[in-house]
């Protein structure tokens, strides 16, 4: 499916929660089924998060934020019923894109090792397991949050980098 990528408008904000909600759904087939609680997207919004989407109304999101003197995703979601057509590989694109623009040295992330498509798919896309000897206080961070809110206890857990050149 052909989409295009673009910084998200204020007008797009709104159906996001819900695109990132019904993704979270798809988990559901591995037994993974997240807290109650703000999607990701909504405690974004507002910050200093760059937020891109795909589609116009948005099928897709990306959303990513400076950690550790780098970008990281925070959060990347397509509509469920769209899920494996290609959406997602244009958003990460442009993640790695504008980050390597912005001068940073690479992209990091937070995801699942054993789901199908969450470590292996970023595997295919340039991401490798950051040890954890490499992570700065503010992936630490991230990590000791995801403990905190209960997500460690769905599956193993993964940093992920992809250096830019």
């Amino acid at each position: 499916m052909d989409v295009e990528v673009r910084t998200a408008r204020d007008g797009d904000l709104a159906a996001l929660p819900e695109i990132e909600r019904g993704a979270d759904g798809v988990f559901r087939a591995v037994g993974i089924v997240f807290p109650p609680g703000p999607t990701v997207i909504e405690e974004l919004i507002g910050t200093d998060a760059e937020i891109v989407v795909a589609g116009d109304p948005p099928v897709g999101f990306a959303a990513v934020r400076g950690v550790d003197g780098a970008a990281h995703l925070e959060q990347i979601a397509v509509r469920a019923d769209l899920t494996g057509r290609g959406i997602g590989v244009p958003l990460l694109r442009a993640v790695l894109a504008r980050a390597a623009a912005a001068g940073s040295p690479g992209v990091s992330l937070l995801t699942f090792r054993d789901v199908p498509w969450n470590m292996p798919w970023y595997e295919r896309h340039g991401f490798a397991e950051l040890p954890e000897e490499r992570w700065g206080p503010g992936l630490r961070a991230h990590w000791d949050a995801e403990i905190e809110a209960g997500l460690h206890r769905l599956g193993p857990r993964v940093v992920m980098w992809a250096p830019l050149r």
